[in-house]
């Protein structure tokens, strides 16, 4: 693990790399963050962003998703790929939003990861693009790379990595280690030949490609 000063100074050259740093999926409400969430499992982004205008011009509530016919759903989140499941989770994790939560994305982990297709990470999305009130932090592909390249952590789950991350980045930088991962991962840390020569914080790298 590193030392608080390390891991700050690594925020704050990050900060200065990607100031456009934010979340990548397209939405208004938090209901829609919630269903593009789900789309983006085993998908990039930018397919999702090209799906969800769509489905949400038609169904853009929690009410009018959870009566929609499976096989219309599948159609439209066909390129999203695992569309059954996907549709599946979708129209469950509607009912209960409906039945339980008053149609009202619940604001807070322990509810959002009852609903079908939310699990931790998805969750964390949520607390942070929706409500401005990260808990903790997304452990995707991006952040458990960079987490074990750099000497954040050695886990390989990503529940022990979001631990190990907790314990070294100071609440008030919660807001910004997620988009900033998921930015540096993409452009430099790269998971096939990371640009490391190029890296602004390759000096607190434990594995620098040389």
């Amino acid at each position: 693990m590193k030392s608080k000063k390390d891991v700050i100074k690594i925020i704050e050259i990050l900060k200065e790399s990607y100031p456009e740093a934010k979340c990548s999926l397209d939405f208004k409400t938090p209901f829609e963050l919630v269903i593009a969430v789900m789309l983006s499992a085993q998908c990039t982004d930018e397919r999702v962003n090209k799906t969800t205008p769509s489905l949400f011009k038609l169904y853009d509530t929690p009410e009018k998703l959870s009566k929609i016919d499976i096989k219309e759903l599948e159609k439209i989140i066909h390129p999203c790929g695992f569309y059954k499941n996907k549709s599946k989770n979708i129209i469950e994790c509607c009912k209960r939003l409906v039945e339980v939560y008053d149609s009202k994305v619940p604001e807070n982990m322990e509810d959002l990861v009852t609903l079908a297709g939310i699990g931790r990470k998805s969750a964390n999305v949520i607390m942070l693009d929706a409500f401005n009130n990260p808990q903790g932090i997304a452990v995707d592909t991006h952040a458990k790379r960079l987490s074990n390249r750099i000497g954040l952590s050695e886990e390989s789950e990503p529940l022990k990595i979001e631990q190990d991350l907790l314990k070294q980045f100071p609440k008030q930088y919660l807001k910004d280690v997620n988009h900033l991962l998921v930015y540096h991962g993409r452009n430099t840390c790269t998971a096939k030949n990371p640009k490391c020569q190029e890296c602004p914080i390759k000096k607190y790298c434990n594995n620098v490609a040389v």
